[in-house]
């Protein structure tokens, strides 16, 4: 087969699929009728990403594979499609994910330790429901409480590859202009002053996290707690992403 027309095929299933989508589940969407390798599906993808830089659309690598997505830049005239607006999460939301994705394994209690408040029952509902964050084992203590980490789901939602493509705290810089656009209290970081905004942690507030914007999260993490940088892999056997 041709590279030209495997690229096309590859295009039209990525499009039709419309989730991300494996090397080896396109190699068997291709069917037995064509002897292909990944080296080939590799070269087919590559064409398609150097295609799409001068336009609206871009081949994307996530957690789950390769999915065709609208570019960002597109989102002003791209969002008049829809017109009621987006779910958007509290930061108490936010900064709870933050750890969970920072920090995983990680128990609740050891989430409210650090961010010095009670974890509502409905913000763990809306994670576990949105497949975001998932009960990874139980930590062998007195009670063993369960134990949460992100998924391939999360990974998806916002772009990354693995957990290693998280942006390290020590890579952001303006903190305080960041902390205006999402109302984050940062009062406690040394150097910044900024205005306090009261936070409700049961109340959906503007702070919808964006695909591709994976930076708020950090912000939100070095909000709650300092000097974290993630090392991560995504294990494959059990469909989560962990930390080491």
């Amino acid at each position: 087969m041709e590279i030209e027309q495997l690229k096309n095929i590859i295009e039209a299933i990525l499009l039709g699929a419309g989730r991300p989508l494996s090397i080896d589940q396109m190699l068997v969407m291709l069917g037995e009728d064509e002897i292909l390798d990944r080296s080939l599906i590799k070269e087919a993808l590559s064409a398609l990403e150097t295609e799409y830089e001068t336009r609206g659309i871009a081949l994307v690598q996530v957690g789950s594979g390769f999915r065709v997505q609208i570019r960002e830049t597109m989102q002003p005239w791209v969002s008049r499609l829809w017109e009621e607006k987006p779910a958007r999460y509290s930061r108490a939301l936010l900064e709870t994910l933050s750890l969970i994705a920072y920090r995983q394994p990680i128990t609740r209690g050891e989430i409210e330790e650090v961010r010095g408040v009670a974890v509502s029952t409905t913000i763990m509902k809306t994670l576990l429901e949105r497949e975001w964050v998932h009960i990874i084992g139980h930590r062998e203590v007195p009670g063993r409480p369960a134990m949460y980490g992100t998924t391939r789901k999360f990974l998806d939602y916002f772009s990354l590859k693995g957990l290693s493509d998280l942006p390290s705290l020590a890579e952001l810089r303006d903190l305080s202009a960041i902390g205006k656009d999402l109302e984050l209290d940062l009062s406690e970081i040394p150097g910044l002053e900024l205005e306090v905004v009261a936070g409700n942690d049961e109340a959906e507030v503007e702070s919808e996290p964006v695909s591709g914007q994976v930076s708020e999260l950090a912000t939100e993490e070095s909000a709650v707690v300092e000097d974290i940088t993630p090392a991560a892999e995504v294990a494959d056997s059990d469909n989560i992403a962990t930390l080491h």
